[in-house]
């Protein structure tokens, strides 16, 4: 064997990582309409449940807004506290 057919049992683990951005401040958004729900529905996965900022990118300004909106549009029936499959 030369030193080109080096195999390995496993992949080599090269770090391939999107960075993650807040889409808000990219956007310069700066209200969140509750009565959007077009919008909010890619905020939440298919159970209902808010993404969380680690998963989203959104900075902790926003995230905060995206919660108070999501909230307020669960009260006023506008989405549903929960769900099964809604995507």
């Amino acid at each position: 064997m030369s030193q080109n057919d080096i195999r390995y049992l496993t992949p080599i683990n090269i770090e391939i990582r999107k960075d993650k951005y807040c889409r808000f401040k990219k956007s310069g958004i700066k209200f969140i309409d509750y009565k959007d729900a077009n919008f909010l529905l890619k905020l939440i996965n298919e159970q209902g449940k808010i993404l969380p900022r680690r998963i989203t990118g959104t900075s902790a300004k926003y995230q905060k807004k995206v919660n108070k909106a999501v909230k307020r549009a669960r009260h006023i029936a506008v989405l549903p506290y929960v769900a099964d499959m809604m995507k």
